[in-house]
């Protein structure tokens, strides 16, 4: 009980309005984002999303070698590309222009990508 009255509490601002929170934030078109650090975090997230769904179905279809990276990569700055320039249809000079959007997390979401889809091979395609 104590943490939903808490919850009621921080979703209040102190002009009265309601605070939406951050995946609300995400997936509304057009949000407004307070915090620079906020829209990035949702970047870095939704970028290890795609990361283990892509992973998952790699090593599930037996896809290997250069050609499962290199459409990792077009999907993955794509899909996020098209998210914060179309549906989110946010200033990216605001973030440091597009490529700082388009790599922020790209590195560690990449890394997350291959050991997912090197445990999903590995576990379904050998013996």
């Amino acid at each position: 009980m104590a943490s939903s009255s808490k919850r009621k509490e921080e979703s209040h601002l102190l002009n009265g309005s309601v605070k939406q929170s951050t995946w609300s934030k995400a997936f509304c078109s057009n949000a407004v984002w307070e915090e620079k650090d906020e829209f990035l975090d949702v970047i870095y997230w939704l970028r290890q999303i795609i990361a283990v769904i892509l992973g998952v179905i790699w090593g599930v279809a037996p896809l290997k070698g250069f050609l499962g990276i290199a459409i990792f990569c077009v999907i993955n700055a794509g899909v996020l590309y098209v998210y914060f320039s179309s549906f989110q249809q946010i200033d990216e000079e605001e973030y440091g222009g597009t490529w700082e959007l388009t790599k922020e997390g790209f590195m560690t979401s990449f890394a997350l990508f291959l050991v997912v889809w090197i445990i999903f091979y590995t576990a379904l395609h050998f013996d």
